[in-house]
């Protein structure tokens, strides 16, 4: 599979929650505490690969309002960070508590898309159990209806 691919399943993925979120009038500060959680992950992982730093904390909550544009802003910054470096460059960096590490590009994204994927499914859960049909982001249902 192609990182592009990856990369706007992904985001359509996201883009299908951000809509329930949209439509939502109840508080549903469990699922925005972890969809704010993936956002900023991705942030912060978009920022690291360009060695710059990452204006969002790991587990900052933001206004549902804002996903959208967090959203639009973190492809935007992953897409640019892949146009620059080479797959296989690796990357120093640290974590939140400050300890140092190196990867390659491609396993920060296999990472970076694997979590987000992982908490997009506790999100559903919990969007499910507040009563909302929770939309398809299986990527080979997406693949089949042709969306990527």
């Amino acid at each position: 599979m192609r990182e592009e691919e990856i990369i706007n399943y992904t985001e359509l993925a996201d883009a299908r929650i951000i809509e329930i979120f949209k439509l939502a009038i109840i508080e549903l500060p469990d699922a925005v505490r972890l969809f704010s959680h993936i956002l900023n992950a991705q942030h912060i992982w978009a920022q690291r690969i360009s060695s710059k730093k990452p204006l969002y904390g790991v587990w900052d909550i933001h206004p549902k309002e804002n996903f959208e544009s967090l959203s639009l802003e973190n492809f935007k910054l992953i897409r640019e960070a892949l146009n620059n470096h080479p797959l296989d460059k690796c990357i120093l960096y640290s974590n939140s508590r400050g300890d140092q590490y190196e990867n390659r590009i491609d396993e920060i994204l296999f990472h970076l898309f694997n979590h987000s994927t992982y908490h997009r499914g506790q999100v559903v859960a919990l969007l499910k159990k507040a009563g909302f049909t929770p939309p398809v982001t299986d990527y080979i249902m997406l693949k089949r209806d042709h969306l990527l």
